[in-house]
């Protein structure tokens, strides 16, 4: 896909588990930027997501990530992506088809009513259609359990996720922020009764987040699970941009409500040295490719092949042209320069660190 604003020198692709589905290795979440309100200002609106969605799509990013807890009431960025996305395809439908891109939703904060959230077969089917609706979609290609249901069967929520999909609801399921045990036991489940077991798992993966990942997660990236990824705050929700290297900056996330959890991290960060990491890599980055931290970071991301995609978060046009950017950057990464930043980061976990990598899309591999 080719265009004037595209920053982006090749989008590469990568399958997703057993899917099947191709998936572009970055793509675009609408976490914290959308629907939001805060004590700052209002972050985005619909002219402001397609301004965002518009540059994703030209630089070739097909999957496009959502929940529908996300957004201020409930369900606000579903509405906003779902309306962005409406506009878009009636000024380019060729671009936008429905056929060529892939829409994400989680369930599980959908809420306050007691029965309102979780994963109970009601809240998986009453949730879905909402989330639907907000999205202006027939179906979703990905239906994420968005965090595992102490209140609920693995059983249970198997077969609810199998039913949407035989409804057409979704093309297939996955889980966020599970376990390995539990994805296996909600695996076999599926093998031994007939239904259709997950396929991705959305977690935590960055550059000072590391260990359920490349350790935990290990034995599940082989046969017969081959687990597909879909990564989200590969840049430690800002702290990998060194924009936190000196202290919080006035307007950053940081100091938005309900991030406050954010400023107990950066202070452990503090610490243990992870700031004074950050700094290296900063100087790395600059030396080595001329770059910024966080597009080493991003790219650090792709080069592990158990991602699948890496999940951008980003404000304004400017900032995910500079994360999508990274990519450029990812062939010139030699095994030297991965030897030097573990070397700067002394954090590999050790014991199993996985099988194999994903299948790719053709052999011009990254």
């Amino acid at each position: 896909m080719s265009s004037k604003a595209a920053v982006v020198e090749k989008m590469y692709y990568r399958v997703l588990g057993n899917t099947g589905i191709q998936v572009s290795v970055l793509s675009y979440g609408f976490w914290a930027t959308f629907g939001v309100k805060s004590g700052l200002e209002e972050q985005a609106g619909i002219d402001a997501a397609k301004d965002i969605l518009r540059v994703a799509r030209i630089n070739g990013v097909n999957l496009f990530d959502n929940a529908e807890t996300y957004g201020n009431p409930t369900g606000e960025a579903e509405r906003i992506m779902g309306e962005a996305i409406t506009q878009l395809r009636k000024e380019d439908e060729k671009l936008w088809r429905r056929s060529d891109i892939l829409i994400t939703t989680k369930l599980y904060w959908g809420g306050a009513g007691v029965n309102e959230s979780g994963l109970s077969r009601k809240h998986i089917q009453e949730g879905m259609t909402r989330s639907l609706k907000n999205l202006q979609t027939d179906y979703v290609d990905m239906i994420l359990a968005h965090r595992p249901d102490a209140l609920t069967p693995t059983e249970t929520v198997v077969q609810s996720m199998t039913e949407l999909i035989k409804q057409g609801k979704a093309m297939s399921w996955g889980t966020s922020e599970w376990s390995a045990q539990q994805i296996t036991e909600a695996f076999w489940i599926a093998k031994t009764q007939g239904l259709i077991a997950p396929q991705y798992e959305q977690p935590q993966y960055n550059m000072l987040h590391r260990e359920r990942f490349e350790k935990e997660y290990g034995p599940l990236y082989g046969g017969p699970y081959n687990l597909g990824t879909t990564i989200w705050s590969p840049l430690k929700s800002g702290i990998l941009t060194g924009k936190y290297n000196d202290g919080i900056p006035t307007g950053s996330r940081l100091q938005q409500p309900g991030y406050e959890y954010l400023q107990g991290t950066l202070q452990k960060l503090v610490k243990d040295g992870s700031i004074e990491k950050i700094k290296q890599l900063t100087a790395l980055a600059k030396e080595r490719f001329n770059c910024s931290v966080s597009q080493l970071a991003v790219a650090w991301c792709v080069k592990n092949k158990n991602v699948t995609t890496v999940l951008l978060g980003a404000t304004s046009t400017q900032q995910l042209e500079d994360n999508l950017a990274s990519l450029n950057i990812v062939k010139s990464i030699t095994d030297k320069d991965m030897a030097d930043i573990e070397a700067i980061l002394e954090n590999k976990p050790e014991g199993w660190t996985g099988l194999g990598g994903m299948l790719y899309r053709d052999f011009d591999t990254i």
